[in-house]
C-alpha cells in the first residue's frame, strides 16, 4: 500500500495548494473504513473540493459516503459558521439593547476575521471536545493550503492570548465574554494538536523543489508550535521506464533532482511515495487505486488525441502590453501555477520596456524564487503581514491616540492587538499595491481562491472598521473596488490545470467574481501534457484525460483562453519563464 501507516486518532493532511491533500486524505479514510474503522473526514478549506472527490453533497454535519461503509465526511463552511457564531453572540442582547446597538454589533461581526474565528470555533469542537466525535475511531482533517492552515493552527494561542490580555468588554469581534467561554476549549485544542499519541500531521508534497520547500517550511513552523509527530508523503511521483521520451525523461529527472536536494531534516521524516496516476483521483475507485497502485492496469496502444488547442500566452501578453499600464491578477485554486504564470507575464512585460511590479498577497507564495535573478525594470515585492501590522498600528496610534487620555489610549492599543488588525493592514497594503497600476504594470500573484474572495469581500467590513477606529479611509482603498471592476484597469487571469477539480474550482471562482462585479479577462490552462508532444503511453493516457477539460475552458467558460504545455525546461529563471510565454 502507498499510504502512510496510521497510529493516531487525529490526522492532518497539509501542504502547498494542489499537492493532493484532499485525494490522499480521502484515500486514507477509505482504507481505514475498509479495515473496519469508523472514520470522519473533515475539510477546513474555504475552497474545499471534498464533495467532488467523494462524489456526494456534504454539509456541516457528518454524511455517510455511499459505497464506503463506515466512512463519513463534512465541510466546515466558513460563511455558515460565521452566521451561526454571529447569531450566538448577538442573540442574548436582542430586546435588551437598543436597535442601533444591535446593528453596530452585527456590523462588528461582519469582517473576515469573524469568519475565521467562527470556522475555527467549529474546528475546535471537533478536536478539542472528544465527545463531539466519540463515535469515530479516526478523524481525518483535509486542511487548507499551507498559509491558511498554519494560521488556523496558531489561532488557539493567538486568540487565547488576546482574550487573556483584553481588559475591556468588547473587541472587533464584539463582546469578549463570548470568547472567554471558549478559552478552555481552545486550550484543549492546542494540547491535542501537540500530543504525539493523539495527532499526526502528514506533510503532502509533489516531487518538485517549490513544493518540498513549502513542506519544510511547514515542518519548521509546526515544530515551533510544539507539533512534532510529522510524516512526509511525496505524491504523484513519475519514475520508472521513460521509454526515451523527452517529456518523460525530464519529468522523472526533475522529480529525482527535487527529492535528492530536499533538506536533510525533511528527508529524515517517515516517508511515503505515491506514484503518478494518469486518470486523476476522483471517485472511490480512483481512491482505491491511489491506495493500491499495484492494481492499476498499464495502458496499451494509447496515442495522444488530435484536437484544436488554444494558443500560447504570447498573444495575450502582447495585447496586455499594448495598454501601457494596469493591474494583472492571476487567480485560481492553489497549486495550479499562479505564481509561475504571474512571474512569466511580469518578466515578459519588463523585457518589453515597461515598469513592472510583481507582488503577492499569498503567505505561501515564492515569486522571488520563480524569477531567480534580477530583471531590469522589474521590482519583486511581497505584502508582509508583520510589517503592515506594525506600520498600521503606529499610524493609528499617532493619529487617533494623540488626544486620548491614558485610559482611552489603552483601550485603543487593546483594540489594535486583535487579530482583525492584520486583516485591515494587509487589505490596505493590497489597495496600495493596486494603486501603483496607474503608473505602470502591477502583476499580483494572489492567494488561493478562498482567501482571495475573503480579501475582495472585505471591502465593506474594512470600511466600517477603519471608520470606527480611525475615522477616515485612504484614497487607494476608496478606489479599490471600482478599479477591480474596471476591465480597462484590472485584468483577472484565471489559471487552472486540465483536470476535473481545478476546472470546477475555477468555475466557482468565476461565479464568485461575477457576484463581486468582476469579469475575468482570460483563462489560462497550465501544464498540459496533451500539448507537450510526449509519446509516452502513460503520459498520453493523461493527455487524453485532459482533452474534455481543455475543451470546456476554451469552448464554454472563457471569451479568451491560452494553453501552456508541460515543458522540458523547468519554468524557473528568465529563460524558463520566457519559454512559458511561447513565441
Amino acid at each position: 500500500m502507498s499510504l502512510p501507516a496510521i497510529q493516531t486518532r487525529y490526522l492532518f493532511f497539509t501542504g502547498k495548494g494542489g499537492v493532493g491533500k484532499t485525494s490522499l486524505s480521502c484515500a486514507t479514510g477509505l482504507v481505514l473504513a475498509e479495515a473496519g474503522k469508523k472514520v470522519l473526514i473533515v475539510s477546513t478549506d474555504p475552497a474545499s473540493n471534498l464533495d467532488e472527490v467523494l462524489g456526494v453533497d456534504l454539509s456541516q454535519f457528518p454524511t455517510a459516503i455511499p459505497g464506503a461503509p463506515g466512512l463519513f465526511a463534512l465541510n466546515i463552511d466558513p460563511e455558515t459558521a460565521a452566521h451561526t457564531y454571529r447569531e450566538r453572540m448577538v442573540a442574548p442582547y436582542r430586546g435588551i439593547l437598543p436597535a442601533a446597538a444591535i446593528l453596530s454589533m452585527e456590523e462588528q461581526f461582519s469582517g473576515a476575521c469573524t469568519v475565521e474565528i467562527a470556522a475555527f470555533d467549529e474546528f475546535s469542537k471537533l478536536i478539542g471536545d472528544p465527545a463531539i466525535t466519540a463515535g469515530f475511531d479516526h478523524v481525518v482533517f483535509d486542511t487548507a493550503p499551507t498559509g491558511h492552515t498554519l494560521r488556523l493552527l496558531t489561532l488557539p494561542s493567538a486568540w487565547g492570548e488576546f482574550i487573556s490580555s483584553s481588559t475591556g468588554g468588547a473587541s472587533c469581534l464584539g463582546p469578549l465574554a463570548g470568547l472567554e467561554k471558549q478559552k478552555a476549549l481552545y486550550a484543549a485544542t492546542v494540547a491535542r494538536l501537540s500530543s504525539a499519541s493523539e495527532t499526526t500531521v502528514i506533510l503532502v508534497a509533489r516531487a518538485d523543489t517549490a513544493s518540498l520547500r513549502e513542506a519544510n517550511r511547514t515542518r519548521l513552523e509546526l515544530n515551533g508550535l510544539g507539533i512534532y509527530n510529522q510524516t512526509l508523503v511525496i505524491n504523484g511521483l513519475f519514475s520508472g521506464d521513460t521509454a526515451g521520451d523527452a517529456i518523460a525523461v525530464a519529468m522523472a529527472a526533475r522529480a529525482a533532482d527535487a527529492i535528492d536536494s530536499m533538506p536533510s531534516e525533511l528527508a529524515d521524516l517517515p516517508q511515503t511515495r505515491v506514484p503518478f496516476l494518469p486518470l486523476g483521483a476522483v471517485g472511490l475507485d480512483a481512491l482505491r487505486e491511489m491506495a493500491h497502485p499495484e492494481t492499476a492496469v498499464a495502458p496499451n496502444g494509447i496515442v495522444m488525441p488530435e484536437t484544436l488547442l488554444p494558443p500560447n500566452l504570447h498573444g495575450l501578453v502582447d495585447a496586455i502590453a499594448a495598454k501601457g499600464h494596469g493591474v494583472i491578477m492571476t487567480m485560481g485554486k492553489g497549486g495550479v501555477g499562479k505564481t509561475t504564470v504571474a512571474a512569466a507575464i511580469a518578466v515578459a512585460l519588463a523585457k518589453k520596456g515597461h515598469k513592472v511590479v510583481l507582488s503577492t498577497t499569498d503567505p505561501a507564495a515564492h515569486t522571488a524564487a520563480a524569477i531567480d535573478g534580477v530583471v531590469p525594470g522589474l521590482a519583486v515585492t511581497r505584502i508582509d503581514p508583520v510589517l503592515e501590522v506594525k506600520q498600521y498600528t503606529d499610524e493609528v496610534l499617532a493619529k487617533a491616540g494623540q488626544h486620548l487620555d491614558s485610559g482611552g489610549r489603552a483601550m485603543l492599543e487593546e483594540d489594535l492587538r486583535s487579530p482583525c488588525t492584520e486583516e485591515i493592514a494587509v487589505f490596505r497594503a493590497f489597495a496600495r499595491t493596486v494603486d501603483e497600476g496607474k503608473d505602470g504594470f502591477v502583476v499580483l500573484d494572489t492567494a488561493p481562491t478562498g482567501h482571495t474572495i475573503l480579501l475582495l469581500d472585505a471591502a465593506e467590513a474594512y470600511h466600517r472598521e477603519v471608520m470606527r477606529i480611525q475615522g477616515d479611509m485612504p484614497k487607494a482603498v476608496l478606489q479599490l473596488l471600482p478599479r477591480l471592476r474596471d476591465p480597462s484597469y484590472t485584468r483577472v487571469l484565471i489559471v487552472t490545470l486540465p483536470e476535473a477539480t481545478p476546472v470546477h474550482e475555477a468555475e466557482r471562482l468565476a461565479a464568485d467574481l461575477a457576484r463581486a462585479g468582476i469579469q475575468p479577462h482570460a483563462w489560462i490552462v497550465n501544464q498540459s501534457l496533451l500539448a507537450s508532444g510526449t509519446k509516452h503511453p502513460i503520459l498520453c493516457q493523461r493527455g487524453a484525460y485532459e482533452e474534455p477539460y481543455i475543451r470546456r475552458v476554451a469552448d464554454s467558460l472563457s471569451k479568451q483562453s491560452a494553453l501552456i504545455p508541460w515543458l522540458v525546461e523547468a519554468p524557473v529563471g528568465e529563460s524558463g519563464l520566457e519559454h512559458l510565454i511561447g513565441a
